[in-house]
């Protein structure tokens, strides 16, 4: 059984904690390999390589550090389906669909590095007395990346190349429960010792790294709960944090828009990736013209959302991450048919190994529910009838979590009202949209920090000012 190494400094070692953690399989609950549990000694030698790594990589030119984070993405593209075949062994994605989102993040990452072409990291400003000011943005330090299990190849990658590019040296810690393709990810790596640097681990690494006094910058994708501990960390040290944590991203459909069309749309966006996705749909809300055909047109599209190994070409959805993952849908479930909710699809577990979940719709919720309140992260569907779009955007905009939306309309004064919904992006006939100019801040629960185009550079660089006095006059 293969026992995973952490990567410092360019050196791949043995962590210096005593636990070690099983990487199970989800399709078939068997365990493929061993991970470190983490300690702080790791964290600790993993950080004091990212700081002595620093000033070098800083010193380079921009130019420089981008062609050498740009060629490290063709070496990644190269291997982008061993990566997407270690992600379905791990955590249960479909080998077709890890491929695309590593391909769409390899892409984003050379896209995100060459902003730092444009980026203004030295601006000139005359001064009416005769005097200049420059306004100069220097890297944080060393900074660390936070990621979870669900996305564990993309979700590195697209912290690291504003962070790179500005540069920052990182310490990255992927989930316990998905490491294997992230230590992939790093043996790929052909950047200079010490600029980024890989800590296995569950709590016992993520916490020290989070609250580690060199660490300038932590950006942290996860729960809510384990975002106020990072946010009360970095807090303390008055370091910076960027946070995307958890999401019940609402939908809602107008009347006149094609319903059996939207449907399909809406069907993808709950059920791919079997639900575990930060923007999955997590709430329906569906306007009363064009509720009975909708939601007839949802239920057969969730007949077509197939479970199976994610290797199994032709498979829809994979296993959820694990068996606690898979309780928390089916609480979720129990909870709105006690209260009065219709299982319209799905709902039944396969026998069998595996901790599988067929796509879900609910119908007949309300906002007592934890289906329409909690983060489900599960192939679940539950619609509510609206009487007005008025009404379903109220509702949609009535969470504690602000992460995305989506909306079907026809009607351009509904698309205005639509950017109304409190949350960091509003998709408008297509869900996912948007390119590496996107920039937005999550709202409520859903985090804080603003990323994407020159946002992820401000966060990664510190602005001071120099001013030159005017000469005197002679």
């Amino acid at each position: 059984m293969k026992t995973l190494q952490n990567l410092i400094g360019g050196v791949w070692d043995d962590s210096l904690g005593d636990a070690l953690l099983d990487v199970v399989n989800p399709a078939t609950e068997d365990v493929i390999a061993r991970a470190p549990g983490g300690s702080k000694a790791d964290v600790d030698r993993a950080v004091a390589a990212a700081v002595r790594a620093q000033p070098a990589w800083a010193a380079l030119p921009v130019a420089q550090r981008v062609a050498r984070i740009s060629a490290w993405a063709d070496v990644i593209a190269e291997h982008a389906d061993e990566l997407a075949a270690l992600e379905c062994r791990e955590m249960g994605k479909p080998i077709g669909i890890g491929r695309a989102f590593i391909d769409g993040a390899v892409a984003g990452l050379k896209a995100s590095a060459a902003q730092a072409l444009s980026y203004g990291f030295e601006e000139d400003l005359a001064q009416h007395d005769g005097g200049a000011t420059t306004i100069l943005r220097h890297p944080l330090g060393a900074t660390a990346v936070i990621t979870p299990w669900n996305f564990p190849v993309p979700l590195v990658l697209g912290a690291l190349g504003p962070l790179l590019a500005a540069g920052n040296t990182v310490v990255v810690k992927p989930s316990e429960r998905s490491p294997l393709s992230t230590v992939r990810l790093f043996e790929l790596l052909n950047l200079p010792p010490g600029v980024v640097n890989l800590i296995l681990g569950d709590a016992r690494a993520g916490a020290p790294l989070a609250e580690h006094e060199q660490i300038q910058l932590v950006h942290f994708t996860g729960s809510v709960d384990a975002g106020r501990k990072v946010a009360a960390a970095t807090g303390r040290l008055l370091h910076r944090a960027v946070l995307e944590l958890g999401g019940k991203d609402p939908v809602v459909v107008d009347a006149g828009v094609d319903p059996k069309a939207t449907a399909a749309a809406v069907a993808f966006g709950a059920f791919i990736n079997t639900g575990q996705i930060c923007t999955s749909m997590e709430r329906v809300y569906v306007h009363q013209d064009i509720a009975g055909e909708f939601v007839e047109a949802l239920v057969e599209a969730a007949g077509t959302f197939t479970m199976g190994d994610g290797r199994d070409e032709g498979v829809m959805m994979g296993p959820l991450v694990d068996e606690g993952q898979r309780e928390i849908v089916r609480r979720h479930v129990a909870d709105a048919v006690e209260r009065g909710a219709t299982i319209r699809a799905g709902g039944v577990e396969p026998d069998g190994k595996g901790f599988f979940y067929p796509a879900t719709v609910l119908t007949g919720v309300d906002e007592s529910m934890l289906v329409m309140t909690e983060e489900t992260f599960g192939p679940l569907a539950p619609v509510v009838v609206v009487s007005s779009f008025e009404e379903g955007l109220e509702r949609a905009s009535g969470s504690r979590f602000g992460l995305a939306a989506t909306v079907y309309t026809d009607d351009p004064a509904h698309v205005a009202a639509a950017a109304q919904i409190p949350a960091g992006v509003v998709w408008v006939n297509q869900w996912q949209g948007g390119g590496p100019e996107r920039l937005y801040e999550p709202a409520g629960d859903s985090g804080m920090g603003a990323t994407g185009a020159a946002a992820a550079y401000d966060a990664a660089t510190r602005p001071a000012s120099l001013h030159i006095a005017a000469r005197p006059a002679s």
